[in-house]
């Protein structure tokens, strides 16, 4: 009985972080491509890779730049109107992203 609970818990919270990934990846075409590019490999050398970072990094660093914590004046801006659950949808995107890494 436990083993079956358990599989129904990880099975909702699977399909609940698919969500998330799935607006994540929705959202950072809108607020982040431009720079970070559209799967978190920068696009601009300032920018920083986002893809792979720990999704409580990127939760904790986007809630900083919201609150001004964390001062960047893009970031501040672009942070500004994010909501905890946009927050959370983007770190869960960019967590998933496997890295890829090319030889020179």
């Amino acid at each position: 009985m436990n083993k079956i609970f358990i599989a129904v818990l990880a099975g909702a919270a699977f399909s609940a972080y698919a969500n998330d990934v799935a607006e994540g990846r929705a959202k950072a075409e809108v607020a982040c491509a431009l720079c970070h590019g559209p799967t978190g490999q920068a696009t601009l050398p300032n920018a920083p890779n986002l893809a792979g970072q720990q999704a409580i990094y990127l939760n904790e660093q986007l809630r900083n730049y919201r609150s001004g914590k964390r001062q960047n004046e893009v970031m501040n801006m672009i942070a500004k109107p994010l909501t905890d659950a946009d927050i959370s949808h983007l770190a869960a995107w960019f967590s998933a992203v496997k890295v890829t890494v090319e030889a020179p």
